[in-house]
C-alpha cells in the first residue's frame, strides 16, 4: 500500500506535467490562429489598391497573406525538426524567397530512407528505442539552416513598411495593430519552441521509471499469499494500468509530432489555408454597399422583425419616423420575449 501510494504520486506528477505541455502547445497554436486571422483581415481590408497599380497592389496583398500561411506551415515543420523548404505543403509558398532553408537544401534530403521490417514494426507500435532521433536532420546539415518562420515574418513586416511608405496603408492605428500581430506571432513561435525544448528533467524521468518498474516487479510477491494463481492475471492487469499511465506521459510530452496522440497540426494548417482563401475570394467590402444589401440574396431589412421593409423603403421616410420605429422595436421585442406561443408581434 505504501509503495502503491508513492507510485500513484509519481504517475500523477508525470501525467500532469505532460498534459500541461500538451495544453501549452495547443494554446500556442490557438494564439497563432487568432493573430493570423487578425493580420490577414487587416491587410485585406485596410490596405488600399491604387487605381494605376491595382493589379500589382492586389497581387502583393495576396502574396503577403500567403506568407501568413507559410509562417504557420514552416513553424509546424520546425517543431518537427524538418528545417528545409522542399516539403510539398510549403515549397510553393516560399520557393521565391531568399532563405537559408532553401539555400541549404540538397537533393539527398528528398530521399526517404527505408527501414528494416523489424524497425518499421517498432515505429508503428511506438516502441521508443525503435524510433530515430529527429534531430539527426539538423546535425547532418552542412550549411546554416536559419530560422524559416522568423525570416518569413521579416518579409511580412517589410511589406507593411512598403505600403506605409507608398500611402496605401493610411491609418496609423491599423499599422500599429498589424505590427502588434506580427510581434504576437513571434511570441507564439517562442512559446511553442519553449514547450518543445524544455522537457521534463532526465532525473525525474529515470526516477519515475525506476519506481514504476520496481512496483510492478514486487507486486506478485505482495499478492501471492492472498490470490494464489490469480496473482498472474492480477499482476498483468495492474501492470497494464500502471505502465499505460507512464506511457501516456511520454506520448503527451511532445505535442507537435506525427503520432496519433499529438496535435493535428496538418489539419490546423489546412483550416487556416481555407480561411485565408475564403477571405481573399471576394474584394474587401465597402459598408456603403453592404447597407444597401448589395451582393446578398435579399435587401437589407434594417428594422427586422419590426418591419419587413428594406433600406430603400426606410430611406424614403423621415428621420423622425426612423427614430420612432427604433423605439417601437424595443417594445415589440419585449412583447415577443413575453409571448409563450412564439407568435410575431406587429406594431
Amino acid at each position: 500500500t505504501v509503495l502503491g501510494f508513492v507510485v500513484g504520486l509519481a504517475l500523477s506528477f508525470r501525467s500532469t506535467t505532460a498534459y500541461e505541455r500538451y495544453s501549452d502547445g495547443r494554446k500556442s497554436w490557438a494564439t497563432l490562429s487568432v493573430q493570423a486571422r487578425n493580420l490577414a483581415r487587416n491587410i485585406w481590408v485596410h490596405i488600399d489598391e491604387r487605381p494605376d497599380h491595382a493589379k500589382e497592389d492586389l497581387l502583393s496583398k495576396v502574396t503577403d497573406i500567403n506568407m501568413i500561411l507559410a509562417f504557420a506551415v514552416s513553424l509546424k515543420h520546425k517543431l518537427r525538426f524538418e528545417p528545409y523548404a522542399h516539403y510539398p505543403d510549403i515549397n510553393s509558398l516560399v520557393s521565391h524567397l531568399d532563405t537559408f532553408a532553401l539555400a541549404a537544401h540538397k537533393e539527398e534530403n528528398t530521399i526517404e530512407h527505408k527501414h528494416s521490417p523489424w524497425k518499421a514494426v517498432g515505429i508503428y507500435l511506438g516502441i521508443p528505442f525503435a524510433e530515430s532521433n529527429p534531430r539527426k536532420v539538423l546535425k547532418r546539415a552542412d550549411r546554416p539552416l536559419g530560422n524559416l518562420p522568423l525570416e518569413i515574418l521579416t518579409y511580412i513586416a517589410s511589406y507593411i513598411e512598403e505600403v506605409s511608405v507608398n500611402g496605401t496603408l493610411k491609418n496609423p492605428v491599423i499599422t500599429g495593430q498589424i505590427m502588434t500581430a506580427i510581434a504576437a506571432l513571434t511570441d507564439t513561435q517562442s512559446s511553442a519552441e519553449r514547450v518543445l525544448t524544455t522537457p521534463l528533467p532526465v532525473g525525474y524521468n529515470i526516477l519515475i521509471s525506476q519506481i514504476v518498474l520496481l512496483y510492478v516487479y514486487l507486486l506478485p510477491f505482495q499478492l501471492y499469499d492472498a490470490l494464489k494463481w490469480i496473482t498472474i492475471p492480477g499482476t498483468i492487469a495492474a501492470a497494464y494500468i500502471i505502465l499505460g499511465l507512464a506511457a501516456i506521459g511520454n506520448e503527451l510530452e511532445n505535442p507537435f509530432g506525427n503520432d496519433v496522440n499529438d496535435l493535428p497540426l496538418d489539419d490546423y494548417c489546412r483550416e487556416l489555408a481555407s480561411e485565408l482563401d475564403t477571405l481573399t475570394s471576394v474584394p474587401a467590402p465597402r459598408f456603403s454597399d453592404v447597407v444597401r444589401g448589395c451582393g446578398g440574396t435579399t435587401e437589407n431589412k434594417v428594422l427586422w422583425p419590426l418591419s419587413e421593409g428594406g433600406f430603400d423603403q426606410w430611406h424614403e421616410r423621415s428621420l423622425r419616423d426612423i427614430r420612432s420605429a427604433l423605439k417601437s422595436k424595443v417594445i415589440a421585442g419585449g412583447k415577443m420575449a413575453a409571448s409563450m406561443d412564439g407568435s410575431t408581434v406587429t406594431v
